[in-house]
C-alpha cells in the first residue's frame, strides 16, 4: 500500500495555508546541521514556492549562498500527512514586491490583524527579499489509507473479553 500522494494531491496540500519549515545548508563552517526555521510561504499548484526573508538575516544570507532550499509542511492531525519539496532558487526579487508582502500577510492573518501587521512592519519592505523556489524533488506521505486498517483510539474492537 502506497502512502505517497499523487502530484495533484501534493500540490493541493502544499497550496493550503500552513506554516512551513524551511531547511537550508549552513555553510558557515564546522560541523553545522542545516538551518531549519518556520516560515510563511505562498504556493499555487504548478508554480514556485515564495518565501520572504530579511536580506541580512542568517537565513537570508544562507539562502543566497546555497541557491537552493527545502520546505516541509505537515498536518499533525491523524491521519498524518506531509509534503516536502526542494529545489533551486529560481529568482530573487529585491526588494519584496509590496503586493506579495500584502498577500502573505492576508494569507496567514485575519484582515484586521494583517492591516496592523503590515503597518507595524512597513519598514521591512526595504530590508526584505523574496525567493522563488522551483520545485524539483517532492517527498510526500498520506497515512489515510494505512490508518483506515486500524481502529480509532477508544473504538470497540468487537470482542467481549
Amino acid at each position: 500500500m502506497s502512502i505517497s500522494m499523487s502530484p495533484r494531491d501534493r500540490e493541493a496540500f502544499l497550496a493550503e495555508r500552513r506554516v512551513g519549515v524551511l531547511g537550508v545548508a549552513d555553510g558557515r563552517g564546522g560541523e553545522r546541521a542545516p538551518l531549519l526555521v518556520p516560515v510563511w510561504y505562498a504556493y499555487e499548484p504548478g508554480g514556485d514556492v515564495l518565501v520572504q526573508t530579511g536580506r541580512e538575516t542568517v537565513k537570508g544570507r544562507l539562502l543566497l549562498a546555497a541557491g537552493r532550499f527545502s520546505l516541509c509542511v505537515q498536518d499533525e492531525r491523524r491521519p498524518y500527512r506531509y509534503v516536502s519539496v526542494e529545489g533551486e532558487v529560481a529568482a530573487v526579487e529585491d526588494p519584496v514586491p509590496p503586493a506579495v508582502r500584502d498577500a502573505l500577510a492576508h494569507r496567514y492573518l485575519d484582515p484586521d490583524e494583517a492591516r496592523g501587521y503590515l503597518a507595524a512592519t512597513a519598514g521591512q519592505l526595504k530590508d526584505d527579499l523574496l525567493l522563488r523556489l522551483r520545485p524539483q524533488r517532492w517527498r510526500t506521505a498520506d497515512f489515510s489509507a494505512f490508518a483506515a486498517d486500524f481502529p480509532a483510539p477508544g473504538a470497540a474492537t468487537g470482542s467481549d473479553a
